[in-house]
């Protein structure tokens, strides 16, 4: 029987409770997700790529059926290069939509094999995002009830 593998990519700028729930209902569906964390450079992160991948390795090592693995290139490639086709993309609300359809259209047109398949965080995340994460702790807010407890002292870090 072949393995059922999906890919989640993002830049994990930090890695949220709402990207962890996503893993969690990808893995209900697949038999190993690979977290894809993304070079991202020219998003100019608050995090080098080695501590994102760093974090969301800390943050998930209780779940069986996870690796995570820094990428440098497109999407696609990435998916390629692993013999992987399936990209799973989080949807918090109505306006991701727009935007990841486009994502997901100008992935299949590069590889017709690639299907994208979107999945919501639970109810209780699905208002988290790493930019919200990262507003909080810039004006030394406290964004403990957002993100895995394994890397609050990173976010210290960056106050």
């Amino acid at each position: 029987m072949t393995r059922r593998i999906a890919i989640y990519p993002g830049t994990f700028d930090p890695i949220t409770l709402g990207h962890i729930s996503v893993i969690k209902r990808a893995r209900k569906i697949f038999d190993e997700v690979i977290v894809g964390v993304a070079d991202s450079g020219n998003k100019k992160p608050m995090f080098d790529l080695d501590t994102r991948v760093l974090m969301a390795e800390v943050s998930l090592e209780e779940i069986s059926g996870v690796k995570v693995l820094p990428f440098y290139s497109l999407l696609v490639n990435f998916c390629q290069e692993l013999h992987v086709n399936t990209i799973i993309r989080g949807l918090r609300a109505v306006s991701d939509f727009e935007y990841e359809l486009q994502i997901g259209y100008a992935n299949a047109s590069m590889d017709k094999n690639i299907d994208t398949i979107y999945l919501m965080p639970s109810l209780e995340h699905a208002f988290i995002s790493s930019t919200v994460v990262r507003d909080i702790v810039r004006h030394n807010g406290d964004a403990s009830h957002l993100v895995p407890k394994e890397i609050l002292k990173y976010l210290k870090s960056e106050k």
